[in-house]
């Protein structure tokens, strides 16, 4: 059983019970999520079964899209309902126009540092073992773009909207800086992640649903987890080159005609699917063999 399952978790189970239970129900030990979604938090958690495992990074590296709730005025050790509260302030005073002009500009690049519960290791400890002794350690703020702000509504305190990001970003800090910015605190209330990659909520199916006998109706292949990568198709010789880890330098192992330096899905003539390469000021290698 190889491939990909686009599983929506519900609230109150963590990412790993999602995948212990997709390790039951597929009957296989290699299985893999491809992006921790917190325990409170709901929505798309791609699963790699078997060999689909290889491609976990290329899957989380991707475009997500979060629909999030915050609350104004008040500031907790987490950034989230889950911690301590720390401080409250008043957040009357602040007008909707306000808010909107706080929240827009966040849209771009920005630096952001991550919160000290979350699972990024410092000198090999995770920052949530060291926030649980009451330790807080100065992170390095991380570039991270957010692309898009949409659907946004505001109900002093509260304020919903849905966010679309690169990977790595923390959506709990963008809500501690959204409320930074205003001088008033915020804290995130609610957390769905509505996409990953090519993975929608829509298509999603939820994980408490899933049986030993629906489940190879659910299972995408490889190449259907990695559309969003162009396609090419490699010439005759130079097949083997690439299997074997050859950098081809020569533009003619290809008819398609531009090769930039991104990803792509490489296939052979007789159109199997070989993994994902990329080409260099040198040439053109495999990067991921995931031929079958």
């Amino acid at each position: 059983m190889n491939g990909v399952l686009n599983i929506f978790k519900p609230k109150g189970m963590s990412s790993f019970d999602a995948v212990r239970i997709v390790k039951k129900v597929a009957g296989t030990g290699k299985v893999g999520h491809t992006g921790t979604l917190d325990p409170e938090a709901t929505g798309v958690l791609p699963i790699c079964i078997g060999k689909a495992t290889k491609i976990i990074d290329y899957i989380m590296n991707s475009e997500k899209v979060y629909e999030v709730t915050l609350k104004l005025g008040i500031r907790t050790t987490t950034y989230d309902l889950e911690g301590e509260v720390l401080e409250e302030k008043d957040c009357n005073h602040l007008t909707d126009v306000e808010i909107l002009q706080a929240v827009n500009s966040f849209i771009g690049e920005y630096s952001q540092v991550p919160p000290m519960y979350s699972a990024l290791k410092q000198n090999g400890v995770r920052l949530y073992e060291l926030a649980r002794k009451g330790i807080e350690v100065e992170r390095e703020g991380r570039l991270i773009t957010i692309y898009n702000i949409e659907d946004i509504k505001i109900n002093n305190p509260y304020i919903s909207m849905r966010v679309s990001c690169s990977k790595g970003t923390y959506i709990r800090s963008l809500c501690y800086d959204i409320g930074e910015k205003l001088g008033v605190f915020a804290t995130m209330t609610e957390l769905n992640r509505a996409k990953t990659s090519v993975f929608s909520q829509e298509e999603s199916i939820n994980i408490n649903d899933l049986t030993k006998e629906n489940i190879n109706g659910y299972i995408l292949s490889m190449e259907e987890a990695l559309e969003k990568y162009d396609k090419i198709i490699v010439r005759g010789k130079y097949v083997n080159l690439l299997i074997n880890g050859v950098r081809v330098g020569d533009n003619r192992f290809t008819n398609d005609k531009v090769i930039n330096q991104k990803l792509y899905r490489v296939y052979d003539e007789e159109n199997n699917f070989i993994g994902l390469g990329k080409k260099n000021d040198l040439g053109f290698k495999i990067e991921k063999l995931l031929i079958t």
